[in-house]
């Protein structure tokens, strides 16, 4: 009975854990589910034998009290049957051996008596026994139904688990794609690459500059050459001498 009570005590105990709540207090939901799904399954194998056996056991004590049953009719048909025929010796004058025959059917009653109280005994003893025994597979169920709702949730859970960590992933790498923008690179080095546009194009207007000057010069100096040809001619016609005159072609 104390082991019934146990088998009884832990399948209830286990039907009734509140899986949510322990998955909250849990600091590796995922192991504490394996765990757990480790202890029902090690838990309903237990209680599955304990089962089995006190099925046995119940079995067993149904056979004893059929038989007991059995033995009570078998043994007031005896008594019946001794009373039948001592009664028919009495009448028949055979009073000692009517006797003997009484003497057997209360033999007889004795053995009915002692079956019944034995049958009586363990009629209770066994409803009980059944009532225990539609519990326990109750109980059975009800585990395994606990079983299968740890399996689902840890099957979710991992899957879970794994869907996040790859969004974490994603955005680690999305998080270092902003720390380190490739197209930030690309806009130092674009820039890099207009100033040195920008320099050979001040270089390029420079030396622009300084041929023009040149050339500037140029034409300054044979302006001055003109200048001084014809102050020459001036100077020429002063003293006399015929000034030559250009003639256009």
């Amino acid at each position: 009975m104390a082991q019934k009570q146990s088998i009884l005590g832990r399948i209830g105990q286990l039907t009734r854990a509140n899986i949510n709540s322990l998955l909250d207090k849990a600091e590796d939901p995922e192991k504490m589910l394996d765990q757990m799904v480790r202890d029902y399954t090690s838990s309903i194998a237990e209680a599955e034998t304990a089962v089995a056996q006190t099925i046995g056991n119940l079995r067993l004590a149904e056979a004893d009290h059929a038989e007991d049953v059995a033995a009570v009719k078998e043994w007031g048909a005896k008594a019946l049957a001794a009373s039948q025929k001592a009664d028919a010796l009495r009448s028949a004058g055979q009073a000692s051996e009517a006797d003997r025959f009484d003497a057997l059917a209360k033999v007889a009653l004795s053995k009915q008596i002692s079956f019944e109280s034995e049958a009586k005994a363990a009629a209770p003893q066994i409803a009980a026994q059944n009532e225990t025994v539609e519990k326990l597979k109750t109980g059975l169920i009800g585990m395994k139904a606990k079983l299968g709702e740890l399996q689902t949730k840890r099957d979710q859970l991992v899957a879970r688990s794994k869907t996040a960590e790859a969004q974490a992933k994603v955005q680690d790498a999305v998080k270092s794609i902003d720390i380190l923008d490739p197209t930030s690179e690309l806009s130092r080095f674009e820039e890099k690459v207009r100033r040195n546009e920008a320099q050979v194009a001040g270089q390029a207007e420079l030396a622009s500059s300084s041929l023009d000057s040149q050339f500037e010069e140029l034409e300054a100096a044979s302006a001055m050459t003109e200048v001084e040809a014809r102050l020459a001619e001036l100077k020429g016609i002063g003293s006399g001498q015929p000034a030559a005159v250009e003639t256009p072609e």
